[in-house]
């Protein structure tokens, strides 16, 4: 007989643990919109981001000064990625340099991390929600940071959604990703909207860091780069490049994980991540709210 309290209870926490994926992948789709680059660096952003807080907290700042600078210093780590890692190769419409380009900075910032922080478990303390903050819902306890999360990416899915079909920005954006060329002939500093996207893009890394970390409790400077595959399964799933493909995609891979962590076993979670990627690039290449790209010549 199939208890029904405890499939209810794994759907909730993979609903919960897919908003996290949702996070990583909103970021990815900021860059993607402008450059079709897939910013494989964002995982060690995220956990770079987290670093830099404990760092401040460490000094004597503020939670709010803390965050403030983290959030200034990421945006520079942005431009810096974008001028050196990516603008030179997305000239060129065939290569694919971009990838070991993004990659590379990522391995960088992990090893930088280490080089100054070490190679151990940091503990992150809580921001806003303790760990043992629960609300029932339904006879379930939820994590309320758990629900903080997922009430920030339906925020920020709502508001890109906002923004790329209302908005003058928004447009921009799709024309840089059309033929950035055009668009600079049309008017609109193509370079500028790049930059601003990755600045854009690591903002939001800042943000993930701040919320994710305190539910795992500790980061490490393999921290972003691990959780950043699965947000990337999760960008791949839903769509890349749609936000509500995104917040779709991730709570759908979170709660088939956790059905088969409940149901087969908890070492199989993650490995149906990949499994998954490989059929929807197999099966639907552009994902459940992706849009399939057609050229002609």
């Amino acid at each position: 007989m199939i208890d029904f309290q405890f499939m209810l209870e794994l759907i909730f926490m993979g609903i919960c643990v897919g908003s996290v994926y949702s996070l990583i992948a909103h970021g990815f789709n900021i860059t993607f919109w402008t450059t079709k680059v897939v910013n494989f660096a964002h995982g060690p952003f995220l956990m770079f981001c987290s670093m830099l807080i404990l760092m401040f907290l460490s000094i004597g700042f503020p939670w709010i000064v803390a965050i403030l600078l983290e959030m200034f210093s990421i945006s520079i780590i942005g431009v810096i990625l974008e001028r050196v890692s990516v603008r030179p190769l997305v000239k060129s419409p065939t290569s694919m340099g971009w990838i070991v380009a993004t990659l590379g900075v990522g391995l960088f910032l992990q090893a930088l991390a280490t080089k100054i922080w070490g190679a151990q478990a940091l503990a992150f303390p809580a921001f806003i929600f303790e760990s043992t903050d629960y609300v029932p819902i339904l006879g379930i306890s939820m994590s309320l940071q758990y629900l903080l999360v997922l009430g920030t990416g339906l925020g920020i899915m709502l508001i890109m959604e906002l923004v790329m079909k209302k908005t003058i920005w928004g447009k921009a954006m799709k024309a840089v990703s059309f033929d950035p060329d055009l668009a600079s002939v049309m008017g609109i500093k193509s370079k500028s909207v790049v930059t601003i996207s990755f600045i854009l893009s690591a903002l939001l890394a800042g943000v993930a860091g701040l919320l994710i970390a305190p539910i795992y409790g500790n980061v490490a400077p393999d921290f972003g780069m691990n959780i950043m595959v699965l947000g990337f399964v999760a960008a791949v799933l839903g769509g890349m490049g749609s936000s509500k493909g995104a917040l779709i995609g991730g709570m759908t891979l979170g709660v088939i994980e956790k059905l088969v962590g409940g149901y087969i076993s908890t070492s199989a979670e993650h490995g149906v991540a990949f499994a998954i990627l490989i059929l929807i690039l197999a099966i639907k290449p552009e994902g459940l709210f992706g849009i399939k790209a057609v050229q002609k010549v």
